[in-house]
């Protein structure tokens, strides 16, 4: 049966997986979703046995219905493959009693690996099956990883362009260096004069713009997405949910049918939304745990119902999270408003005239499946560093949010139910920042000093995507102001 996708702005109007992939962002602004979550048809006991391969099979052939048997396969086959530095794609490491789902043994060494290596293959896929004649320009706005990993994905793609958006200053400095250092004759970076949040917002302004819309067909273009707001990002990123779950349970660490907990560091929404949808798809997963930094808008929320972004905006050591505007959570709302599109949009509307909106006490009771926590900086330092010292083991600052946020969890609730953390970023992506958590010492040390140190002290190897920066040439140097983003684009497009 054909699985067709709505906007979360309006339920009436229908779209195949593929139609939704390549338009990103629906025309009246909302998210594209699927008219209903699919069951698994496979039982865990088959997946257990499965590779990362076969199970993004079993999952993506439930959603994206109107791909072939094919082509599904094809384009699972080209996305996870030697890019990534192990054959399992996405290890499980046992630190303690919590289970880390490694997802940064990509190419960009960032859980956003995961989606984007496949997200190409798909639009490509797409285009063919909708006979699009224009280029499609990738159009993206980056709080760190995102950028990376979508202009690895697409570099040299024939038929597609990418631009992307990235706050100046406002991301680790590997990062920046992986973004201004893409190779790629159809890859343009622009950092802007302003956040993550300014970025975001100018994007999907553009892609609202009918006008702009008009114009770039004419010159023989269209925009679509990398972000999480397009459905072809969302739907991959459940795999690894689904695999967890059953490599947890072919390691007999748990039980046929024993519920566990997950815990994801949380910014843009579309990580804990995926792992959502696997619960929704019939994994026993219990509670979600979303982990936020000092941007603490989603913990609030959870609070209070109240989703407010008028609120001083907090560069953090974990900036892919420094966000105050979650795009995808409007998934979650057009749901627990019982797929009222309608409801959805007059609460979208409110945030963009006043910057804040309430969900009514009805909808409220229906995020039982979430709770929200939070970590400040301080204790992210201590999450790395008292597990370095304990377990020998080094984790990143997003996902020593989410372990921080994991164990005070379990402190405060007394929830004994096993638990998986997300973690979404190679160490090496924010070395100073880990290595001074570990010891003050190093926190005079230049960031590529202490790359050498930061291998010893953890027993892994330097990651190709570092030794690369390290001697790379940068190509990218174009800068803009917030307001100046769509002139950009048509600057870069030459329209």
């Amino acid at each position: 049966m054909n699985l067709l996708y709505n906007s979360t702005r309006n339920a009436e109007k229908k779209v195949t997986a593929s139609q939704a992939i390549l338009k990103g962002l629906a025309n009246d602004g909302g998210l594209f979703v699927p008219e209903y979550i699919p069951k698994l048809d496979v039982s865990m006991e088959e997946l257990k046995g499965m590779s990362y391969q076969e199970t993004a099979y079993e999952v993506m052939s439930q959603f994206l219905t109107d791909f072939t048997e094919e082509e599904l396969r094809h384009c699972i086959n080209s996305a996870y493959d030697s890019k990534f530095d192990t054959e399992v794609i996405a290890p499980l490491v046992k630190v303690g009693d919590i289970y880390h789902l490694e997802l940064f043994h990509g190419a960009t060494i960032a859980f956003k690996d995961m989606a984007l290596s496949i997200l190409p293959h798909l639009l490509t896929t797409a285009a063919k099956k909708n006979q699009v004649t224009k280029e499609i320009v990738i159009l993206a706005a980056t709080s760190g990883d995102t950028g990376k990993a979508a202009l690895a994905g697409f570099a040299d793609v024939p038929g597609t362009k990418i631009i992307v958006f990235y706050p100046k200053g406002g991301v680790s400095r590997i990062q920046e260096l992986q973004m201004v250092t893409q190779k790629g004759e159809n890859t343009s970076v622009v950092a802007i004069h302003g956040n993550f949040d300014n970025a975001q917002s100018g994007v999907k302004e553009m892609f609202e713009d009918k006008d702009l819309e008009k114009e770039l067909a004419r010159a023989g273009y269209q925009f679509s997405s990398a972000n999480s707001i397009n459905i072809g990002r969302l739907v991959p990123q459940i795999v690894y949910y689904v695999y967890a779950y059953a490599k947890l349970l072919e390691n007999e660490e748990i039980t046929s049918g024993e519920e566990i907990n997950v815990t994801v560091p949380t910014g843009n929404f579309g990580n804990i939304l995926a792992a959502y949808y696997a619960k929704k798809m019939g994994v026993p997963i219990g509670t979600l745990i979303c982990a936020s930094n000092e941007n603490k808008v989603l913990f609030d929320f959870f609070q209070t119902g109240v989703y407010d972004r008028n609120r001083e905006f907090i560069l953090t050591s974990s900036p892919s999270m420094d966000i105050l505007i979650s795009s995808n959570l409007e998934r979650l709302v057009y749901t627990i408003a019982g797929q009222d599109a309608e409801k959805n949009a007059e609460l979208m509307e409110q945030l963009r005239e006043k910057g804040e909106y309430e969900i009514t006490p009805e909808m409220r009771e229906k995020l039982g499946d979430f709770v929200g926590g939070f970590a400040t900086e301080a204790e992210c330092r201590e999450a790395i560093r008292t597990t370095y010292e304990r377990m020998g083991y080094v984790m990143d600052t997003h996902t020593a949010v989410a372990a921080s946020v994991c164990a005070q969890y379990r402190r405060d609730s007394g929830d004994g139910r096993k638990c998986l953390v997300a973690s979404t970023a190679s160490p090496y992506k924010f070395i100073h920042s880990v290595m001074t958590a570990i010891d003050e010492k190093y926190a005079s040390a230049e960031e590529f000093d202490l790359i050498d140190e930061l291998s010893r002290i953890s027993g892994t190897d330097i990651p190709k995507a570092i030794e690369e920066i390290c001697s790379a040439q940068i190509r990218h140097t174009r800068e803009c102001d917030a307001g100046r983003m769509e002139e950009t684009v048509k600057e870069i497009l030459g329209v």
